[in-house]
């Protein structure tokens, strides 16, 4: 293996670790994650994240460091949530490939070589971690996530992994251009799927938690479903734009059945411009309740700021120019890539 991982230019592997109050699993998950990168016959960093913990996980972290020099430690002044201390790991790794994992140990370590090794062979930019077997999950939470998968793949139309969570590899130009997207509310496991990378996986069997609680709670689940649906459709807002157009045309039968009333004699005097009145108001109303849906899902849209298209130059047959041996760079959005601001810099950008 080790000559594969030399021919094929690996370069440095960072492993990104979010955590939230886990100081008891910490020693646990360590004692499981260094034997693995040590044997690895490439470089690596590991690049922990405290998300603001209270329960000493800083401490522990700091301790870690002086007798692991590849370990570094960003720290989050309050709790910012899962999604966000994985964007601080991510926007501080050096690595040419990175790997997201949890500290609680339901994601093995002990997977991280085969997930590099088939992102060599198959050349794939995202490599998924997927639980084949979820038997330690309680039945609410297994139920929950069918559905919550069901329903996002509809809605968003993302060909997302079945029982895929935040357990990936990523390449270095997978990171770039992820980093280079503008939105604040980032579901990572809809985001990368959304890019369109060449992908592979990786199945697994998810334990149970080695230490502590877990931190995803009812309250916290019902969030993250919450944002997964909203960043990736406007269908609410459609739904508006559709419900106005239906009230206008219900609003405008009302009011011509008030004028055949009417004129037939079944109505009592008054009621008829009464009647005519609200259906036309109330016409009006719905109607421009779904134009104001449309625009605001097009300053949605646009304040996401995501490129209109994905994709890279592939290289021609016949080259021009000073240098053809180098590639055409990717691009996104018609225009190509570079490494974003405090990518690779080794600062903490907390």
């Amino acid at each position: 293996m080790a000559s594969e991982y030399t021919r094929a230019g690996t370069g440095m592997l960072s492993v990104v670790v979010p955590m939230y109050n886990e100081a008891q699993a910490l020693p646990h998950f360590t004692a499981r994650l260094r034997p693995v990168l040590d044997g690895l016959p490439v470089p690596y960093e590991v690049v922990c994240v405290d998300d603001g913990s209270k329960d000493g996980t800083a401490l522990a972290l700091q301790a870690q460091t002086a007798t692991w020099e590849q370990l570094r430690v960003v720290r989050l002044r309050r709790n910012a949530g899962h999604q966000a201390a994985l964007t601080a790991g991510l926007d501080n790794s050096r690595g040419d490939w990175v790997v997201t994992i949890d500290a609680d140990l339901q994601d093995p370590p002990e997977v991280i070589p085969e997930m590099l090794q088939a992102a060599i062979t198959t050349r794939a930019d995202v490599v998924y971690g997927v639980r084949a077997d979820r038997k330690s999950d309680t039945l609410f939470k297994r139920v929950s996530a069918a559905v919550y998968y069901r329903i996002i793949r509809r809605a968003a139309g993302v060909d997302l992994p079945r029982h895929a969570g935040d357990f990936r590899l990523l390449s270095g130009d997978a990171l770039r251009e992820l980093a280079g997207l503008q939105e604040r509310g980032r579901v990572y496991r809809l985001l990368i799927p959304y890019m369109g990378f060449a992908s592979a996986e990786v199945t697994y069997r998810r334990e149970a938690r080695v230490a502590g609680k877990s931190k995803y709670r009812l309250a916290k689940m019902v969030r993250l479903a919450t944002d997964s649906y909203v960043s990736f459709t406007t269908a609410p807002l459609r739904f508006a734009t559709w419900l106005g157009l239906v009230g206008f045309v219900l609003c405008l039968a009302f009011t011509v059945t008030a004028f055949v009333a009417h004129f037939t004699g079944s109505t009592l005097p008054g009621w008829t411009s009464v009647a005519i009145v609200l259906g036309f108001s109330g016409a009006v109303q719905f109607l421009f309740l779904g134009l104001l849906g449309e625009y605001v899902a097009r300053i949605y849209s646009e304040l996401q700021a995501r490129p209109r298209y994905f994709g890279e130059v592939q290289p021609s047959s016949v080259r021009r120019g000073p240098d053809p041996s180098t590639d055409a760079p990717a691009f996104t959005g018609g225009m190509a890539t570079s490494t974003p601001p405090g990518h690779g810099d080794g600062v903490d950008h907390t």
